[in-house]
């Protein structure tokens, strides 16, 4: 109800002809939250809003797979890539594995001390964790599902 009355019609000249009492969606929304390694922007994968989906069902294909080559080649996972600074990578592994978290820190006020709290069993989260390792000539590259994508479209 708005002033009223509750019927669609313009309101405000935002230009939307769904009216005030309904929400036009701009673009797919994204209800999960990814669990990004640290140092990791979400901005870095704002052109793929499903990417922890998409992690999810990779894993979960991958764990299984018979032929576990063949099905990093149907993910266009490449075993061979030039990285950004133009060193020669060469795929040694993928890693899984599942994370449970249990507990929380939050900054106390002023800063400077974090508190800890147990999770009710409500809110205990479990999810898969999925780590390229690649090898650059002199040390391993730890990448992420959205890192290995971006070499896959370069190389």
């Amino acid at each position: 109800m708005h002033r009223g009355h509750d019927h669609d019609h313009h309101h405000h000249g935002n230009g939307s002809t769904a009216g005030h009492n309904h929400v036009t969606p701009l673009r797919a929304a994204q209800w999960q939250t990814p669990h990004l390694p640290e140092g990791h922007d979400r901005a870095d994968h704002a052109h793929e809003p499903d990417l922890d989906l998409v992690e999810m069902a990779f894993v979960e294909g991958f764990a299984t797979a018979k032929d576990p080559a063949s099905f990093l080649r149907l993910a266009r996972i490449p075993f061979e890539a030039t990285a950004a600074d133009g060193g020669k990578l060469v795929l040694l592994r993928v890693e899984s594995d599942a994370v449970t978290d249990v507990g929380a820190l939050m900054p106390q006020l002023g800063g400077g001390v974090m508190r800890y709290d147990p999770l009710p069993a409500r809110m205990v989260t479990h999810r898969r964790r999925l780590r390229f390792v690649y090898f650059d000539g002199k040390t391993p590259r730890v990448m992420s599902l959205g890192e290995v994508r971006e070499l896959a479209l370069s190389s």
